[in-house]
């Protein structure tokens, strides 16, 4: 027997945000796999996690995926924790990999359950749905992202300042995740359309560690943490 590979989103950072069914395969699941970013940091997924799990109980196997364009290091990383999880699938072990927000969009699972299929194509992966952090800003600005035939456009917040204009010009609603790291291009933006009155930013939504600027322009030259988008609602 083969254990199953299963992605659970532990939501955008309230623990009280996951579902029924991603705490019953938490407590079902003697693997428990989380991603960070390097040894030794403390992974956001499994702080969440941690809510509902006795790490005595459980193996606690943690996943470093390196922030690089280094695509040879990349390459080597992402088959040596392949090989990790898959050291205990063939054991006959079931490996619950948890994820902020949902498992399917914009997830280190997806790329994780891309290689095990390459690599282990006799692995059954599944998942657990979870709510995205889009959801959670949504509902933490008490701001409708849209409404009947508006359009909006979940986009990873770039230098490509001619798409970014684009998305904004095009849609009623835009969510860009990952903002921090180009803001102040961002804001500059929002001054030249007149929309800096429709946007805000928020940082780790719905967590204790929350932050929400209604007045980005107070941002510039900021920043903050790497779990951080911007709503822009016209």
């Amino acid at each position: 027997m083969i254990g199953q590979l299963i992605g659970i989103g532990m939501g955008p950072g309230d623990p009280e945000l996951i579902t029924v069914k991603a705490y019953r395969v938490l407590k079902e699941s003697p693997v428990i796999a989380y991603p960070k970013k390097r040894m030794g940091e403390k992974s956001y997924a499994l702080s969440i996690a941690e809510t509902y799990i006795n790490p005595l109980e459980k193996e606690m196997l943690g996943l470093v995926f390196p922030m690089t364009r280094d695509r040879e290091q990349l390459e080597r990383e992402w088959e040596r924790t392949v090989e990790a999880v898959w050291q205990r699938l063939s054991q006959g072990k079931n490996v619950a990999f948890v994820t902020e927000g949902d498992p399917l969009l914009y997830s280190t699972f997806i790329h994780m359950s891309r290689r095990m299929q390459e690599l282990h194509p006799q692995v059954a992966i599944s998942s657990v749905p979870g709510i995205s952090s889009i959801n959670g800003a949504a509902s933490r600005l008490n701001l409708p992202l849209a409404d009947g035939d508006e359009q909006i456009a979940i986009v990873p917040a770039t230098e490509d300042r001619q798409a970014m204009r684009k998305a904004l010009t095009e849609h009623d609603a835009v969510v860009f995740l990952k903002v921090a790291k180009v803001l102040d291009l961002i804001i500059d933006l929002l001054e030249e359309l007149n929309l800096s009155d429709k946007a805000m930013v928020v940082s780790k939504v719905t967590s204790d560690q929350e932050m929400v600027w209604k007045n980005v322009a107070e941002l510039k030259g900021q920043k903050p943490g790497y779990l951080t988008l911007m709503v822009v609602r016209k």
